[in-house]
C-alpha cells in the first residue's frame, strides 16, 4: 500500500513500541463493517485510494477493537459537510458511543475554531486550539489521534491542537457539562474505529494504527 505522508507523521511519535498498522487497502473495505458488524452500506466506497462517505449510507466501523493506540489518518470534506472520527466505540449505558475527533466545515457553520463542535475538538468536551492550522474544504488535512489509558489528544496538521486527561479536574467539569453526562465511564473503553455519515461528501485516506 502506498502511504502518502507517513513520513510527516513519524517525528511526531513520542511514545509506544507498536507496529504500525494500515487499516485501508487502499482498494477495498475489507476490515470494515456497519454497527452490526455486516457489510458496509452501499454509500461507503474504496475509490482512488480513498474511503468515500458519496450518499447517505450509515456509519461505518472497525471491525478491531482498540483502547490505546495513536491513530493517522488523511481526510478532506466538501463545502458545509459534516463527518467525524469516533474511537473506543462501544457500549456505554445502552448507547453506542465514543469519544469523536469532530470533522466539519467550520466555516460555512459558523464555528470559531476553537468551539466544542469545531473540527479536531473532542467533540462536546473540549475545543481545538484557537490557532489551529485547517485546510479548506477540497483539500487534505493530516489528522493523528492518540489514546494512551486516561490521555487523549488531538492532532491535526502537524500540531496538538487539543488534550485532556479522563478523570482530570478539567474533564471532570467538561464531562458534567456535556451529552456524556450520564455515562460516567465514557471514554474509557476499549473499542471500534468508526467514521460518521452525518451528512455530505468525505474522503479518508492513510488510515494507519499503532496500537500502544
Amino acid at each position: 500500500m502506498r502511504v502518502c505522508g507517513l513520513l510527516l507523521f513519524l517525528p511526531l511519535v513520542t511514545f509506544g513500541k507498536g507496529q504500525l498498522q494500515p487499516l485501508f487497502d487502499g482498494k477495498t473495505l475489507a476490515g470494515w463493517s456497519d454497527k452490526t458488524g455486516g457489510q458496509p452500506g452501499s454509500g461507503w466506497v474504496a475509490e482512488g485510494g480513498c474511503i468515500v462517505r458519496k450518499e447517505k449510507s450509515g456509519d461505518l466501523y472497525s471491525k478491531r477493537s482498540f483502547k490505546n493506540f495513536e491513530f493517522f489518518f488523511e481526510w478532506k470534506i466538501v463545502a458545509g459537510c459534516n463527518s467525524g472520527v469516533k474511537y473506543r466505540v462501544t457500549d456505554y449505558s445502552g448507547s453506542i458511543l465514543g469519544p469523536e475527533y469532530q470533522i466539519i466545515d467550520d466555516e460555512k457553520l459558523k464555528y470559531a475554531p476553537d468551539h466544542l463542535g469545531a473540527t479536531a475538538s473532542i467533540y462536546a468536551i473540549k475545543g481545538a486550539a484557537l490557532e489551529k492550522k485547517l485546510n479548506p474544504p477540497d483539500s487534505f488535512n493530516k489528522s493523528r489521534i492518540v489514546a494512551h489509558g486516561k490521555r487523549i489528544e488531538h492532532w491535526l496538521n502537524g500540531e496538538k491542537v487539543a488534550e485532556i486527561k479522563i478523570d482530570s479536574d478539567d474533564w471532570k467539569k467538561r464531562h458534567a457539562a456535556s451529552k456524556f453526562k450520564k455515562r460516567p465511564n465514557f471514554g474509557t473503553k476499549k473499542g471500534r474505529l468508526m467514521l460518521q455519515d452525518h451528512g455530505g461528501k468525505v474522503w479518508y485516506r492513510n488510515l494507519i494504527i499503532r496500537e500502544l
